[in-house]
């Protein structure tokens, strides 16, 4: 699938920088391509949708991270298989502003197994499914964890 089918929007960032009241971070990305190919993709071992746990968020930077015009590649994978759900171009100081938002969500959060940020994906603004998020990797252009830009939730061993 093309990245380029894909628009990510996000939602409740703003509140960190400007000290309102906490708001769990929310993805949204929708698809506007052949939807038999994201279903399929969509789709785990037992023919029904992958729940949050059985997928892996992740960002890999296209160039270093102190560039002010870095961009990357944000993905989805199926965690059973490996296999990419989906990717999408995005820059970096827009992921890394998300991940600090879901980062400190995580400290207002009443209970600690709920998750960080939401991700809802659609296909052409029609609903498909949400996952409840707790990690998010960041990884540089040589695919090195960077475990400081990452959201690894306490008690987590990579």
């Amino acid at each position: 699938m093309r990245r380029d089918y894909f628009q990510l929007d996000v939602e409740n960032i703003d509140w960190v920088e400007t000290d309102g009241d906490a708001e769990k971070p929310l993805v949204r990305i929708d698809f506007r391509g052949p939807e038999g190919s994201l279903r399929e993709r969509l789709t785990g071992t037992e023919e029904s949708v992958l729940e949050a746990e059985e997928t892996d968020v992740a960002y890999r930077l296209q160039d270093g991270i102190d560039d002010p015009s870095a961009t990357g590649v944000v993905s989805v994978t199926n965690r059973i298989t490996g296999d990419f759900v989906l990717e999408l171009n995005e820059d970096a100081d827009d992921v890394l502003r998300f991940i600090r938002a879901a980062r400190e969500y995580g400290q207002y959060a009443a209970d600690p197994d709920e998750g960080r940020y939401r991700v809802e994906i659609s296909v052409e603004g029609e609903h498909l499914v949400s996952y409840e998020k707790q990690t998010f990797l960041v990884y540089d252009k040589e695919g090195n964890l960077l475990r400081g830009q990452s959201l690894i939730p306490s008690g987590v061993e990579l």
